[in-house]
């Protein structure tokens, strides 16, 4: 199928990018990377009588490390965030869960602030951006807002994005001596993954000071579960807890169900994949102790 016609528009500046917005409203849809937008056009599950291109705005394509934040510009495509130096040395989960994203030709083409304001429950950025505590800003004609990644994704593909309003910079806070694991499941390879969790583990000592579970493609949205990270505060990280970790992690969770998978199914996947994330964290602690005794 072919979309539905529509006026295209390829701002030059921010400043203009905003002007089409206020002119158009809900009528526009902002095209970045198309790996999302493109499918619902060409369906025509959208009719937007305005697509504006913002890939013209290299302004908004940056990775740069300002004190104790990563700043990631929205435009940012997604290959970089698994490749960039800074990124894998201060926030190496979301490179590792930028791998998941589909295929090699998809994570060229689609950008993070394309995934972000799409909102898929099942999407790995989203999810990463909750465990890392991230803000996101938005800019619009009254200027800037910041708003924290749990506040911003409000259910499926739906964001605290006003229609004049566009996404233009992810911050992320670099923290230090954090243990990760991030793990899904997929039917096949690059598939959305049926359920998926990170857990991020910030250490004192040998013991779990402060962290996140968050679980993906469970809900309408990434679900943070502090039920799961009260059972490791102040905890030595070690494998005997991972079966009361995953437990707690989906006590009370309500999966969706679809044609893919039961809600029961779902919750069964959630558990392991819970388990299986925080038993990577565990061994990277395990690693980091070892390589340190090694040493001294």
């Amino acid at each position: 199928m072919k979309p539905a016609p529509f006026e295209y528009i390829a701002p030059e500046s921010l400043e203009q990018a905003v002007e089409v917005l206020v002119q158009y409203g809900d009528e526009s849809k902002i095209l970045a990377g198309g790996q999302s937008l493109m499918p619902l056009l060409n369906m025509r599950l959208i009719t937007p009588s305005v697509v504006m291109d913002i890939n013209g705005l290299d302004e908004l394509s940056y990775i740069r490390q300002e004190g104790e934040h990563l700043h990631i510009g929205a435009l940012t495509r997604q290959y970089r965030l698994e490749r960039d130096a800074r990124i894998r040395q201060t926030v190496p989960v979301l490179a590792a869960a930028t791998r998941l994203i589909g295929h090699p030709p998809i994570r060229y083409a689609g950008t993070i602030g394309g995934s972000l304001a799409h909102a898929d429950p099942a999407a790995e950025l989203p999810a990463v951006m909750c465990a890392l505590e991230v803000e996101l800003c938005v800019v619009g004609p009254s200027g800037a807002r910041r708003i924290q990644a749990v506040d911003f994704f409000r259910g499926a593909l739906d964001v605290d994005i006003r229609p004049d309003e566009l996404l233009t910079e992810v911050r992320i806070p670099i923290r230090q001596n954090v243990m990760w694991g991030v793990q899904e499941y997929t039917r096949r390879a690059g598939d959305f993954a049926l359920a998926g969790a990170i857990v991020l583990a910030e250490m004192e000592a040998d013991r779990w000071t402060n962290g996140r579970v968050v679980l993906f493609g469970v809900e309408d949205r990434p679900l943070r579960v502090p039920r799961a990270e009260a059972v490791l505060t102040q905890q030595v990280l070690s494998d005997s807890q991972a079966s009361a970790v995953a437990a707690a992690a989906v006590a009370e969770l309500d999966c969706h169900a679809d044609l893919h998978a039961s809600a029961g199914y779902r919750q069964q996947l959630a558990r392991v994949m819970v388990k299986r994330a925080y038993l990577d964290a565990v061994a990277m602690w395990n690693e980091k102790r070892e390589d340190t005794a090694g040493s001294a």
